[in-house]
């Protein structure tokens, strides 16, 4: 496959370029922030009422021919993806101006994407605030190593390396274990205050009771054999979808005190130029450098902002089948600054 197009690093602090200048460009992004309140509730219904439907439908058609049910399945679980996307933004205070009414639609969203809300918002703003910091690594992160630090692993855990960074886990696996049973405790803020472990056991209690009121309905094995592949299949996508958005070959790695929070938003992450249905899909969050630069732009006006700043249209871009070399991307090499293979890491002296 050929290399990536169109990646762009960002210029060291100081330096004289005339590529973008990240601080300069958060406080035009400002502009944007402002949720329009009715277009939010638009956007949630259009996704909300939709996902609700097909889950239904599909439900349905268990009884009339799992095939037909599972045809169905791969479009749920895009507005289940949707739903999770407008869940990201209630926890960014994004999505509307009241940050209680955020919060508590962002709770109801997190028992269908099984995602406890107030965990993940707090590991989702420790990844935002840490971006490319390598001393601040595993807070919501895909987990990456140096070089030098993976030479210096045992062999046991080279192999385990290996098989984490591995695709197929990756993409498939690794999501699956995330969302089904990861997200059923606080990991990682345990010790944080009673509120997460309420936001993780309520969100699994109310999401199992309704399981179970659809089954009694149905059946446990029709509501399985829809819900489980549903959420799957979403689940793998978000995952590939937040790979990608940090995991490219020019992607900014710094160490303290040469790390830069401005600097590491928009040269660690990347603009994933979709076609328009998966942008819509996937709630333009593609759009990843000014997301990062300004996290509290609204969603659905990310587009707006592209629009008002064309250099950002080729800063950072990767296009879907180019995002797939970027799977096999795994060591971060200090002296080249880049992202690397197993392969180019073990040529290099």
């Amino acid at each position: 496959m050929p290399p990536l197009q169109d990646v762009r690093e960002i210029p060291e602090p100081g330096s004289h370029s005339d590529r973008p200048d990240p601080r300069k460009l958060a406080r035009e992004f400002n502009a944007f922030t402002k949720p329009k309140s009715v277009r939010s509730f638009i956007e949630l219904a259009i996704t909300f009422v939709p996902y609700c439907v097909l889950f239904g439908l599909t439900l349905w058609a268990v009884y009339a021919g799992y095939y037909l049910a599972l045809a169905m399945v791969p479009l749920a679980a895009l507005f289940l993806l949707r739903l999770f996307i407008v869940q990201h933004d209630c926890g960014h205070g994004s999505f509307l101006k009241s940050s209680a009414t955020s919060d508590w639609i962002g709770r109801i969203i997190g028992v269908l994407t099984l995602t406890p809300y107030a965990c993940w918002r707090r590991n989702h703003a420790l990844h935002h605030a840490g971006t490319g910091n390598l001393d601040a690594r595993g807070h919501g992160d895909v987990d990456t190593l140096t070089v030098r630090e993976f030479r210096e692993l045992s062999p046991f855990r080279r192999v385990f390396y290996r098989l984490y960074r591995h695709p197929a886990l990756l993409m498939i696996i690794g999501p699956a274990y995330l969302f089904l049973i990861q997200h059923r405790l606080p990991i990682g803020l345990m010790d944080q205050g009673r509120s997460y472990w309420v936001s993780a056991m309520a969100t699994t209690v109310i999401a199992v009771s309704i399981l179970a009121g659809l089954s009694a309905l149905t059946s446990p094995m029709a509501v399985a054999l829809v819900y489980l592949p549903t959420l799957i299949i979403a689940a793998s996508l978000g995952v590939w979808l937040f790979y990608v958005q940090h995991q490219f070959e020019g992607a900014y790695w710094q160490n303290k005190p040469d790390w830069q929070f401005h600097d590491a938003a928009l040269g660690g992450s990347t603009f994933l130029d979709l076609p328009a249905p998966m942008a819509w899909f996937t709630g333009n969050i593609g759009i990843h450098h000014i997301h990062h630069l300004a996290s509290r732009v609204p969603f659905y006006r990310l587009p707006e902002v592209l629009k008002a700043h064309p250099e950002m249209q080729s800063f950072n871009r990767i296009t879907a089948l180019q995002s797939l070399r970027a799977l096999n991307l795994a060591l971060w090499d200090e002296d080249s600054g880049r992202m690397m293979t197993f392969r180019e890491a073990a040529a290099v002296s």
